[in-house]
């Protein structure tokens, strides 16, 4: 049976193998000059206290390597799910050979641990070594991405770590059930498909940010967390502040909110989400457009009047617990569905 199910496997295996050494090898030719040019950079810059600038440049230098590689560990466990669960079982079932198999002395129990055993784990590898591979390249590019792209944000945490593994072995396990239960190969791979995607937008949405009490504090604002400032006149004088995915102090955060809040605590409404409003002379004074230079001037009078960014976030410092409960997360429904395929097999599916 071992024999058989890895004969099934192999070609696909084998073309699955020969991506996965390209992309090693890739990494293994560029990853050094890359942790060698960053670490060239923060020498230097470190003298004049300019690494903001440095971070800028260096990423976006990098950052079309940088989407992709995230983008392969991302698509990764899909296709996983796609091509590899769903037909495993669907395919036996339409063309009617697993009557074949259940006639000898296979048990239906053996037949589907022997493919869920061997086929699951080689994706799993798979997806593991990728993820790791690629999490090891893209170091020195995840300590100096910004905000919506560092190493919490959804789509770069998913595409880092261990991550990967859960995913491709839930996907997998949840092509063969719908394969099962459908009983025809395409509908089950589009199935499939559908649903991985929404527990893959549920998962950043809705859970992952409440895997552990995220912290809210309020901040000074600086050139850190602070996008720009607009003088708007027509209202009567006041300043606009636009915030950024960042909160000082706490680099490479998962900023979940971030509000300007006016001295008694009370969120600032703004003309649009991430802008907050600041009633202050515009005519004269350090916000006046004539005052310069603008940001910083302006900025340390609206800090000195009380005005604070109030920031909930999930600290950097969290991203391999999160690793390790996201995972287990994902390994708890796969073996709920690895359950559901068992008890199907053995008394409905004839």
């Amino acid at each position: 049976m071992i024999w058989l199910t890895w004969r099934q496997l192999r070609g696909s295996a084998a073309m699955m193998a020969a991506l996965l050494v390209i992309l090693a090898t890739v990494l293994a030719l560029t990853g050094p000059d890359l942790a060698s040019d960053y670490s060239t950079g923060i020498a230097a810059c470190t003298q004049d206290d300019t690494c903001g600038r440095f971070y800028d440049r260096f990423f976006d230098g990098y950052d079309m390597p940088f989407m992709a590689v995230s983008l392969i560990v991302l698509l990764l466990p899909a296709v996983v799910g796609l091509f590899w669960g769903a037909p495993l079982i669907s395919r036996e079932l339409e063309t009617g050979t697993h009557l074949l198999v259940w006639n000898q002395s296979i048990t239906r129990g053996r037949w589907l641990a022997v493919k869920l055993g061997l086929t699951g784990l080689v994706a799993m590898a798979a997806a593991c070594l990728c993820g790791l591979a690629v999490t090891w390249w893209s170091d020195p590019l995840d300590k100096s991405a910004p905000g919506d792209l560092a190493l919490m944000a959804p789509l770069v945490f998913g595409a880092r770590g261990i991550a990967p593994m859960g995913y491709a072995a839930f996907a997998f396990v949840l092509g063969v059930t719908v394969g099962m239960l459908m009983r025809r190969t395409l509908p089950a791979m589009a199935l499939t498909l559908a649903v991985f995607a929404a527990i893959q937008l549920a998962m950043p949405l809705l859970v992952r940010p409440h895997l552990m009490p995220p912290v809210t504090s309020t901040f000074e604002l600086s050139q850190t967390n602070v996008d720009g400032i607009g003088i708007n006149r027509d209202q009567g004088g006041r300043v606009e502040i636009r915030l950024n995915a960042a909160v000082p102090g706490h680099a490479g955060a998962w900023v979940l909110s971030s509000d300007l809040v006016d001295p008694s605590g009370r969120p600032t409404a703004g003309p649009e989400p991430g802008i907050g409003i600041v009633q202050v002379s515009t005519t004269s004074g350090p916000c006046a457009p004539s005052a310069s230079p603008i940001m910083g001037a302006c900025t340390t009078e609206i800090n000195r009047l009380g005005y604070r960014q109030k920031a909930t976030y999930q600290p950097l410092e969290r991203f391999w617990p999160f690793q390790w409960i996201e995972t287990g997360i994902y390994a708890l429904l796969t073996l709920g569905l690895t359950w559901l395929s068992f008890w199907w097999i053995r008394r409905r599916l004839s």
